[in-house]
């Protein structure tokens, strides 16, 4: 696959194109200090938690499925790990884009 640079270059990808849709986002937040984000596990809240429902619900009708937070945590965890292409992390931030949208 190109190797252990090659690997952390799409994993940092990866993780960027998700934490600068969620670092711009109006209804989503991060709470993790910038030098202390995971490039694996990616947690996130939705400001108004009482869309979390209808999100998760949305989200496993695309398909995707594994977004409910910890128990003790809360909120939301998509885990890019290295077998999770660019193209997935894409679809879940498009499908989050269009969330945000038609609940502004």
């Amino acid at each position: 696959q190109g190797g252990v640079k090659v690997i952390e270059k799409r994993n940092q990808e990866k993780a960027d194109l998700l934490y600068n849709f969620l670092d711009q986002s109006s209804l989503y937040e991060n709470r993790v200090t910038k030098a202390y984000r995971s490039r694996m596990n990616v947690t996130f809240f939705l400001k108004d938690e009482s869309l979390n429902a209808a999100f998760l619900q949305g989200a496993e009708k695309e398909g995707m499925v594994q977004l409910r937070g910890h128990r003790s945590a809360g909120g939301m965890r998509a885990s890019i790990y290295n077998a999770m292409p660019l193209a997935s992390v894409q679809t879940l931030v498009d499908y989050m884009h269009q969330f945000e949208k038609s609940h502004r």
